[in-house]
């Protein structure tokens, strides 16, 4: 189970973020999640309350993949922008070469 610490509210604040990469190429971005973990055949991220760092039944799931479908998951950290700043949203886009 992969596990990140973060700090969340207003603006500057760190945010973890998963980039999903899955077997035909495309990548899924997951913000705000906190962990992951496998759960039968699939694999399922996480967000926990700011003090809990497990994932228990107070654990909101945000998004599951197919083990078999994931190629590679990684973890990157996005700053928030506050909300005075006009900014365009983090998104992270992704190409896979041939």
């Amino acid at each position: 189970m992969g596990v990140v610490e973060d700090r969340r509210g207003r603006g500057g604040d760190i945010v973890a973020t998963f980039e999903v990469t899955l077997r035909d190429g495309t990548v899924e971005v997951i913000e705000s999640a906190d962990a992951y973990q496998q759960e039968g055949q699939m694999t399922t991220f996480f967000a926990n309350s700011s003090d809990r760092q497990v994932v228990d039944c107070w654990s909101t799931r945000l998004a599951s993949f197919r083990t078999s479908e994931i190629v590679i998951v990684r973890r990157a950290t996005r700053v928030l922008a506050s909300r005075d700043e006009a900014v365009a949203s983090p998104i992270v886009t992704a190409s896979i070469l041939a």
